[in-house]
């Protein structure tokens, strides 16, 4: 079920005895790497509390239409937004009858009339009540307008009757939610970014640094979960704004990046080295700020560690990626990285460009591996990202094909 990997699955759970399985349903839907948040129906709520489904999402609980701090927040047309896919579960009889008759007279049948997403319904309710022709007939006017319908299973139901009705499991229901996504090339997939530059102390008011923006860095982590992807972008310091869908971890020097991508060895299948490291750091960093005494300073420095060869030769190896910001020879100085550092992978572009590279939003690059060397032209840095990562994606599987 990699298709739920960074879906944004909205669970809406109206009136019924089988509101209890909604929270096994949020972590299993969860447990393949979704984000789930919840929409609960005032008769929800007299079955199951919002604190527990809040906890087991771990996103704020929605019940109310004209919640002004919703309103203020995600209201409920941002909410329809955001959803991949409304899942209801349990849908309830009258939920479905006002569903077929257009009514938004509540926040989940709102958002079901607001949303561009796709909907799936799990009916739950007693064999009667299903069997019966306003329902019947309900199921097929919702049918018509493409909405899917989970179920419902047969069985012994809480109230002593047999008969269908009963909602599915847990896991079936995430089983054909996902069935309702195409695979992407990254379903899955868990993938580390270094991105941005880093600062190298020399007293608590100077650094050493480099012009490095990181939008590439961040293109390419955007483009790796609309792929799929499970993403951890280890960033230095910029003024981006974190991808949807990204997890991120802030660093500064060298030496933190570095420890923050180890940390990620045995739960990474990619590794990005996308930063434009700080090749040395001071040797000393003065915990006072320096006073101006003489016309010149000398400062000693030392060599930062190399992450992208530490990660290369790790014994948990993941499928590594380097990148080579060059001003000369640009394919000649790639090519000897990517041997000498052991890389899958090494992406080389000309900083010397002024039109491409550090600051700018696009990028020309190269990419260079054992067999093959493909040149990408002149284009947006998104555009980019995406040619590489379904270049990336395809080298990754290449090995298991």
């Amino acid at each position: 079920m990699k298709q739920l990997s960074n879906r944004h699955i909205l669970l809406g759970i109206s009136g019924g005895i089988a509101a209890y399985k909604s929270a096994e349903l949020v972590r299993r839907l969860k447990d393949h790497g979704a984000d789930v948040r919840v929409v609960m129906t005032a008769a929800a709520m007299e079955f199951i509390t919002p604190l527990t489904l809040q906890a087991l999402s771990g996103n704020p609980v929605h019940t109310t239409l004209l919640d002004p701090e919703a309103e203020a927040g995600m209201g409920h047309i941002e909410l329809a937004r955001w959803a991949d896919l409304i899942l209801v579960a349990p849908a309830s009889a009258d939920l479905m009858a006002r569903l077929a008759n257009g009514r938004g007279d509540d926040l989940l049948t709102t958002l079901c009339l607001a949303t561009p997403a796709p909907v799936a319904l799990a009916p739950a309710m007693n064999q009667g009540m299903w069997r019966d022709p306003a329902t019947q007939a309900n199921i097929e006017i919702l049918r018509e307008r493409g909405i899917a319908l989970f179920g419902p299973a047969a069985g012994e139901q809480a109230c002593g009757d047999v008969g269908p009705g009963r909602m599915l499991e847990a896991e079936q229901l995430a089983e054909l939610a996902a069935g309702l996504f195409q695979s992407r090339a990254l379903d899955g997939v868990k993938l580390c970014i270094t991105a941005g530059p880093t600062r190298e102390a020399i007293d608590p008011v100077r650094y050493i640094s480099n012009h490095s923006s990181g939008k590439m860095g961040y293109a390419l982590a955007e483009a790796a979960a609309d792929a799929g992807a499970q993403v951890t972008l280890i960033s230095g310091p910029t003024q981006l704004p974190c991808p949807e869908r990204v997890t991120r971890i802030d660093v500064i020097s060298a030496q933190q990046m570095y420890d923050a991508s180890l940390e990620k060895m045995g739960n990474c299948d990619i590794f990005i080295a996308c930063a434009a490291v700080a090749d040395y750091r001071p040797a000393n960093v003065e915990e006072q700020k320096i006073k101006k005494h003489n016309d010149a300073m000398r400062i000693e420095l030392v060599r930062n560690p190399d992450i992208v060869s530490a990660v290369a030769s790790h014994p948990k190896r993941p499928f590594t990626v380097g990148f080579a910001a060059e001003t000369q020879d640009v394919v000649s100085y790639a090519r000897d990285k990517l041997q000498r550092k052991k890389l899958d992978l090494i992406v080389a572009n000309d900083v010397s460009d002024s039109r491409i590279g550090f600051n700018t939003d696009d990028n020309r690059v190269t990419v260079i591996g054992a067999d093959t060397e493909q040149h990408i032209e002149q284009m947006s840095k998104r555009q980019l990202a995406r040619q590489l990562i379904a270049l990336i994606a395809q080298q990754h599987r290449e090995p298991a094909d």
